[in-house]
């Protein structure tokens, strides 16, 4: 346990160094623009080493979930643990988040190391960790397209239809299976099987957020179509009359 720990405060180490060589480097920028580009890394990280792991390592965490952990688990769970404690502290500090991603944070942390304390579920905690950063990578996108005056845009558009579906499927649909399957199984511990129900619980409120943004954006998108409808019928009617 003493040397997770040790790993633990090595890779908090490395995300805030990180975070300091960016801001060195991109002194033009804001530190969200290089807090968000952390983040960016580190769920590109986090989706490819888990991916590894219920694709390839094993066990398939729909199947087998309360069993031991593995090395590559830990070592996953470690990375991700010194970052969430990173960006938890960075958004405390400079009040960018609201309560609903506070918790979030402060969920997976504490469901990280409750399953390096008991050894066992940590492949159910790969499993949420690729969940829910594998809409990471579109978030930022989106996120600089603003930044950069290119949102507004058909880019913008497909990273934002591309985000809320992955998200719907994978925070509910995927997720909700991983949750039914963690219940029915006599493995995982009784605080696991908590732990998994606050966080489905968490992403369905994500999920109301999403599909209120989604529709609002639909409706703006309808209403410019109609509004450029009327005008081209404007501007034909007027040629006719010429």
């Amino acid at each position: 346990m003493a040397l997770l720990v040790v790993c633990a405060l090595l890779c908090l180490s490395f995300w805030v160094s990180f975070y300091f060589f960016l801001c060195k480097v991109n002194r033009s920028r804001s530190y969200e623009w290089n807090c968000r580009l952390v983040t960016l890394v580190h769920g590109i990280l986090a989706v490819c080493i888990t991916t590894y792991i219920g694709y390839v390592d094993g066990p398939w965490p729909f199947t087998y979930p309360g069993t031991k952990n593995t090395p590559l688990q830990m070592s996953a769970m470690v990375l991700s643990l010194g970052y969430f404690i990173f960006d938890m502290a960075w958004c405390v500090y400079f009040r960018t988040e609201g309560a609903v991603m506070l918790a979030h944070h402060t969920m997976s942390i504490l469901g990280i190391l409750l399953t390096l304390w008991l050894g066992e579920s940590g492949i159910e905690s790969c499993a949420v960790l690729f969940g829910s950063e594998i809409t990471n990578p579109l978030l930022q996108a989106r996120w600089f397209l603003k930044q950069t005056g290119h949102y507004d845009t058909l880019l913008g558009d497909i990273v934002d239809i591309l985000f809320v579906l992955l998200f719907v499927v994978m925070r509910i649909f995927v997720g909700g299976t991983m949750l039914y399957c963690e219940l029915i199984s006599p493995r995982p511990r009784f605080f696991i099987k908590c732990g998994g129900v606050a966080m489905y619980a968490l992403s369905w409120v994500f999920t109301v957020d999403i599909v209120r943004f989604a529709m609002r954006k639909y409706k703006s998108w309808h209403k410019e179509q109609k509004n450029h409808h009327h005008i081209v019928a404007a501007n034909g009617h007027e040629g006719k009359v010429d």
